[in-house]
């Protein structure tokens, strides 16, 4: 059982803490998870925020909690737990004072978990004001969003300045997709199964696809989407985490020490990308304007209101790792925004059978599938072989077995990655977080990708509702494969 904690949301106010970290502790008090004397304390700028924030909380919840989730009785239970403070978070005032007085009302070997959603460049200054306050326990944890830096120098600079005042066991590099239920079930497929284990290698694996496609724009982060772009947002952090974790070996234990070891060892495998190697196994695009869902959708450059551009949207990537179990497997990566469905799934493309027993006659015989859909939904899709049943004939066709997660587990249980990710980091449960080595590593990889950009060329343009450039479906025509794309006819 968990002990009770207080957890400090600096940026309390702010989009991320409405609309993803207060469902997520809301849904934590229906399930029970929410320990009896723990606090949630959300800071905010000014005097008149800190006073109207249960209504800006009640507000939020009545807008981002499914139908069936939110209740008044809940919500006047839940409120009790919230304790907003006024704080500003990079200037060392009096406000920290009472911040401190309010923490220290309570045992001060209660976890304090300092939940930082804020822009990455004052995480330093912000956690050593923490310092500076003593506020910072030997039971504290701090949680950092992504994304940590703009290129393998400045994440060291800000992971330098977290470790100024906080040691590496403290510290919880948050990706929300690490905390998805069905990314967990990867790691169960994987070691629980020996039908998948004995069949995850580059004798049976044809290719690999992970694509996170986006149909919305910019919204209301043009700032500093122009300056990241997708590799950064996306690539850096949430691909080659999921890359990662489908990948690796089976580590010794399903601890964080051991899972962090495994995921750092792809890592260090995923073959360099330099120079005309990012030419050739990379795409990157912008949208242009163009129909989705039966609506005409402006383009980036409409969005951002500048003339010109060349931030990429859109990017696809052909990787390799350079192992005994992956060798001459390609990994494609893809992201993108205004793509034409909203997805997230990662699909395994098995090798056809070494030897076709049927005549011609019988139909074409595909090779097996596994998809593992993180969203919109939760599933786990299998594709086989099989007879048709309607016919004497011998016919075959393709089958899918589907489980759909959110049906299988219809007892009032709400997925939800921030939930699992701060519950774990109030229980100092580190495994689904990012070790500062894998921060490092990734950066490696990603910062001469960058430098070429820079150096030549331009992202190639799509239209707004598609599934991204011509030319990221040429990647994979180069090997004779082809995207699998959500929605189209066969996915």
């Amino acid at each position: 059982m968990l002990n009770p904690f207080d957890i400090i949301i600096f940026g309390g106010g702010g989009d991320l803490a409405l609309r993803k970290l207060l469902p997520a502790m809301y849904r934590a008090y229906q399930e029970g998870n929410l320990p009896e004397g723990s606090r949630i304390l959300p800071t905010v700028r000014t005097a008149s925020q800190c006073e109207e924030y249960l209504a800006t909380a009640h507000h939020a919840l009545q807008e981002f909690l499914a139908k069936d989730e939110y209740n008044t009785k809940d919500w006047q239970a839940f409120s009790r737990y919230l304790v907003p403070v006024v704080s500003n978070v990079t200037e060392a005032d009096d406000n920290w004072d009472v911040l401190k007085n309010i923490l220290d009302e309570h045992d001060s070997t209660k976890s304090r978990v300092f939940y930082l959603s804020l822009p990455p460049a004052v995480y330093g200054t912000c956690c050593e004001i923490l310092s500076s306050k003593d506020l910072i326990t030997p039971s504290s944890r701090v949680v950092v969003e992504k994304p940590i830096g703009y290129c393998g120098d400045s994440a060291e600079e800000i992971n330098g300045k977290i470790a100024e005042y906080f040691s590496e066991e403290q510290i919880f590099r948050i990706d929300h997709y690490l905390g998805k239920e069905t990314v967990q079930n990867l790691m169960a497929l994987r070691f629980s199964n020996s039908l998948f284990e004995n069949m995850w290698d580059a004798k049976s694996i044809d290719n690999i696809q992970i694509s996170l496609s986006e149909t919305v724009g910019l919204e209301s982060r043009a700032g500093f989407y122009d300056k990241a772009g997708a590799l950064r947002d996306m690539v850096q952090n949430h691909l080659l985490q999921l890359l990662c974790l489908v990948a690796m070996e089976s580590p010794h234990k399903l601890n964080a020490n051991s899972i962090r070891t495994e995921k750092l060892k792809v890592l260090e495998a995923l073959r360099p990308l330099v120079g005309e190697d990012v030419d050739n196994n990379i795409i990157r695009g912008q949208y242009v304007p163009g129909d989705l869902n039966g609506k005409i959708v402006p383009g980036y450059l409409e969005e951002l209101n500048e003339g010109a551009s060349k931030t990429e949207t859109f990017v696809a990537i052909r990787a390799h790792i350079d192992n005994w179990r992956w060798a001459g497997v390609p990994f494609y990566l893809r992201t993108g925004k205004r793509m034409a469905k909203r997805c997230a799934e990662i699909v395994v493309q098995y090798k056809k059978v070494s030897h076709n027993v049927y005549e011609d006659s019988v139909g074409n015989i595909e090779p097996n599938r596994l998809v593992i859909r993180l969203q919109p939904e939760e599933s786990i899709q299998l594709t086989l072989m099989s007879k048709r049943l309607d016919n004497l004939q011998m016919q075959l066709e393709p089958v899918t077995m589907n489980i759909e997660l959110s049906q299988a587990y219809s007892n009032g249980f709400h997925s939800d990655a921030y939930k699992r990710l701060m519950l774990d980091a109030a229980a100092n449960n580190p495994s689904l977080f990012i070790h500062r080595d894998e921060v490092r590593q990734a950066w490696q990889w990603i910062d001469p990708i960058i430098e070429r950009w820079q150096e030549k060329g331009k992202p190639a343009l799509y239209r707004a509702g598609s599934w991204g450039p011509e030319d990221a479906d040429e990647l994979l025509a180069e090997n004779n494969h082809v995207w699998f794309n959500t929605g189209d006819k066969g996915a």
